[in-house]
This record gives C-alpha cells, sequence and structure tokens, in this order.
C-alpha cells in the first residue's frame, strides 16, 4: 500500500506494479481518488504516465491496511503523523504480522524536530521501518529509467534481516536499491539538500553562472557533511546517494520544486505569493525554518543554510546575503 499520490508516491506504485506486486495507492483527498479511478492517470501531479487498471485506488485506510506487507509512506513530512496515527489504530486490531514501513518523504516535523522515521517510531513502534532516499525524479522512475537509491534501517541486526531480504523484493534493472544502517544520516541529507535546492534555484534566478553554482553545490556538501555528522550520521553517507547524489539531482533538476521556488523568488516574488500558487508541498521551505533553529540549538556554523533562511524568513535580499558569503574570512577548503 502506498499512502499518497503526489508525483512520487504515483511513480512508486507503478513501479512496484511493473515488478509484478499487487499494489493499492490511497489518496489523501477523496475527490484525488475518484479522478484517479475516472482517469487512470494522475493529471494532477504525475501527468502522462498511465496507472495500470491492476493498482488498485483506495481511500479508507483499512482496507487499504488489510493484506498490505509493506507500507509505504508518500505524504509530505508535515502531515505524516497524523497518516501514521491512523495506522496506528488500525493495527491495533490487525491479526498476524504487521506490515513493514517504509518513508519516502524527506523532511522535519515542526515541533518536535523529528525526522519521518522519529515520528512513526514514536507513533507505530510495534512496526520495522526504514526510509527510502536519493535522487528520484518520479517521472523517471514511472517511466522506468536507471535510478539507484538508498534503503536505511536501524543499525541491529533484525532491522538488516528484515529490510535485507525486502531490498530484492523492490530492486530490479530500473531501480537499483543500496542498503545502509545509516538511518539518521541517510534522513538527514534528504532534508538538507531541499534546503539547498532553494539556494541553487536562487543561483539560476539571478543568473550568477556555471562557476557560481558549481562553487555553491561544492561547499553546500561541505555543510551538509558537518551538520549531518553533528547530529549523528556519518560523513560517508552525505557523499553517497542520499547526499550528494539527491543534491545534484534537486538542485539542478527542471523539474525540483525547491530549486523552481528559488527561481521564483530571485524575481522579487514573496515566498508566500509563490507558495499560495503551489499546488505541491515545497519541503525545503519548511526544512528551512526547522533546520536553522535546529542548528542554533547545536551550535553548528552553517552559513550557507542561515542565508536562506534570512531570505526566506528574515525579508533579506538574495544579493545581499550572496555578497556577505563571497566576502567571509578566508581558511583552507580542507577545513569543514
Amino acid at each position: 500500500s502506498v499512502f499518497g499520490a503526489g508525483a512520487w508516491g504515483t511513480a512508486m506504485a507503478i513501479h512496484l506494479q511493473r515488478m509484478g506486486h499487487a499494489v493499492t495507492l490511497v489518496p489523501r483527498r477523496l475527490e484525488q481518488a475518484v479522478a484517479l479511478v475516472r482517469d487512470r492517470e494522475n493529471k494532477e501531479r504525475l501527468p502522462g504516465r498511465a496507472l495500470p487498471s491492476s493498482i488498485q485506488i483506495g481511500y479508507e485506510a483499512a482496507p487499504a491496511l488489510l493484506n498490505a506487507d509493506v507500507v509505504f509512506f508518500a505524504c509530505p513530512s508535515q502531515g505524516l503523523r497524523q497518516v501514521a496515527g491512523r495506522l496506528a489504530g488500525i493495527l491495533k486490531n490487525r491479526r498476524g504480522d504487521v506490515p513493514l514501513c517504509i518513508t519516502l518523504c524527506k523532511g522535519l516535523e515542526a515541533d518536535s524536530f523529528f525526522t519521518p522515521s522519529a515520528v512513526l517510531a514514536q507513533v507505530c513502534p510495534q512496526v520495522p521501518h526504514a526510509a527510502l532516499s536519493g535522487p528520484s525524479h518520479a517521472d523517471d522512475v514511472a517511466a522506468g529509467l536507471p535510478t539507484a537509491l538508498v534503503l536505511a534501517h536501524l543499525k541491529d541486526a533484525q532491522s538488516a534481516k528484515i529490510f535485507g531480504a525486502l531490498a530484492p523484493r523492490i530492486s530490479d534493472r530500473h531501480l537499483r536499491l543500496y542498503l545502509s544502517d545509516d538511518l539518521i544520516g541517510v534522513e538527514l541529507s534528504g532534508v538538507l539538500k531541499n534546503i539547498y535546492a532553494i539556494g541553487a534555484g536562487l543561483c539560476d534566478g539571478m543568473k550568477l553562472g556555471d562557476n557560481a553554482k558549481a562553487a555553491y553545490l561544492t561547499r553546500c556538501l561541505c555543510e551538509m557533511v558537518r551538520a549531518g555528522n553533528a547530529l549523528g550520521g556519518k560523513p560517508e553517507t552525505m557523499y553517497g546517494l542520499s547526499g550528494f547524489g539527491d543534491l545534484v539531482a534537486t538542485c539542478n533538476g527542471l523539474w525540483s520544486r525547491n530549486r523552481c521556488f528559488g527561481e521564483a523568488l530571485a524575481t522579487g516574488r514573496s515566498p508566500k505569493e509563490i507558495l499560495s500558487a503551489q499546488k505541491s508541498v515545497v519541503e525545503g521551505y519548511f526544512a528551512t525554518e526547522c533546520f536553522y533553529r535546529l542548528c542554533k540549538k547545536n551550535a553548528i556554523d552553517a552559513p550557507i543554510l542561515e542565508g536562506i533562511y534570512a531570505v526566506l524568513f528574515e525579508g533579506a535580499s538574495p544579493l545581499e546575503r550572496l555578497n556577505a558569503l563571497m566576502q567571509r574570512s578566508l581558511k583552507s577548503e580542507c577545513r569543514p
């Protein structure tokens, strides 16, 4: 069962069906469920990709969970607690094994700073959970183009066994999975790359050139390693698919909501004006505010993130923040 019928949830449902699995796709809104049944296409979020007739479209959680072996959460991170709460209530009455749960969302819960897996662990402590992350443009996955992702689980023998056995069931010649036991590192990478993609959009919108974009991505990776490591992630994770890989894809993809949001900011439009016109959630906007507070709380030096925060929430000029970054005191590149 895939809960959340945005572009990524829909693409994952198509991929799983293509592998021969029985799939139920569960939108958050009734009218979206009706449209998916009628059109057999997610015209709003993933136009041009047909939904095979074998994919069931649900709306009520209980029937979708009745025989589910694996549940994918493709909802926005701010809505995960509510969706997971529905799952927890239903599982109280379910007989037999509980399903494995995999989060596809990339963000932090606003009040708690919890990653998606931490929310799941609190709301549904009885279910084994993991996170699937990495460079994953939904349309590429739906089209069957080559994609490589990371399936990250808790660092214990039981989780390694469970998700090690699951990986071949959702991996094929179109979608290759790597395993990781650095769950926090993988999830923090997914949060940070969305934030930095907003800055990449600013670079594009301000027409700063190729040199600036390359330098920006390089220093973002350095900051990602520093922040992620300070919060418990492994540096090598940040250099992998969920970090560097997703950073490159999201900061350069014309499809990236976060990059496009930053590009729109460069035209002088306000964040609220841009967001009000968006149909899809811009995870990086909400993540910036959360991660800014998290860095301040833990005394983490993150000048790029702080600059993006100032533009989004303090009304700072992008050019002003760029000049501030360019005129910081000089130091060795090797210093994180």
